[in-house]
């Protein structure tokens, strides 16, 4: 399934994983009533996942490197700082992170499962051919840096 490595901007993939998440939401297997406490833990998921994702995308453009996920081959720089001293992929956790509060949002374990399918997606389809080519860019470099930070949290 190469042909679908760095195909789907992940923007889309978080897009149509959201609408599992709300579909699985309709599904009343193992669900609950959403309380006040939830809905305000889902605003802080979805808050710290947008803080998280604009980090990951301000650190590329302060760097004057490219944040298109298509084109991971164009980077001029192994941005390692900031928000990227803590995740390789900041961008993608925050969008987890904001899937995330919309599943507790739907109100059952279905929508959480769901929202979990989003991380292999990516690791599969986006990260890994990413760290290919920024093995072959960026070298030892990227190596050191991928034993020193984890890939999402």
């Amino acid at each position: 399934m190469e042909w679908l490595e760095l195909k789907i901007p992940p923007v889309v993939v978080g897009a149509c994983t959201g609408l599992l998440v709300w579909a699985g939401g309709a599904v009343p297997i193992l669900s609950w009533t959403v309380s006040a406490m939830l809905e305000g833990l889902a605003a802080l998921l979805g808050v710290v996942g947008i803080l998280v994702a604009v980090a990951g995308v301000a650190a590329f453009y302060k760097a004057r490197t490219t944040v298109n996920p298509h084109t991971p081959g164009k980077a001029s720089l192994l941005v390692t700082r900031g928000i990227y001293a803590y995740s390789r992929n900041p961008m993608y956790t925050g969008l987890f992170a904001l899937l995330l509060g919309w599943a507790v949002l739907q109100g059952g374990i279905l929508p959480l499962l769901l929202a979990l399918v989003f991380i292999p997606f990516m690791t599969r389809f986006q990260i890994v051919p990413e760290e290919r080519v920024l093995r072959t860019l960026f070298g030892e470099d990227f190596e050191r840096y991928q034993a020193r930070v984890r890939r999402w949290i």
